[in-house]
């Protein structure tokens, strides 16, 4: 996985998802992301693979929120963000 990431995209879903977040995490992901987007390694983020996939990942906002991206080719791209449930989601 890579340490820095510096291409990305935001899935329709996700840009949904986001919309529809409490103020306050949606300002807890701007701030997750730019910690990700300079070290996608860091333990704030708690990076891991998700169970069952190659290529999904996902990573916390807050404990109870979470967001879940892939790499496709050179770009990362972020598909959903919400509670714990999304892992269980498509």
């Amino acid at each position: 996985m890579a340490k820095k990431v510096t291409v990305y995209q935001f899935s329709k879903r996700f840009k949904k998802e986001y919309n529809n977040l409490p103020k306050e995490i949606q300002k807890a992901f701007d701030q997750k992301l730019q910690l990700f987007l300079k070290d996608i390694s860091h333990p704030s983020l708690r990076i891991k693979r998700i169970q069952g996939t190659k290529n999904r990942w996902e990573g916390s906002v807050t404990m109870k929120y979470r967001f879940t991206f892939e790499f496709s080719e050179n770009t990362l791209i972020f598909r959903a963000i919400g509670t714990h449930g999304i892992l269980n989601q498509k």
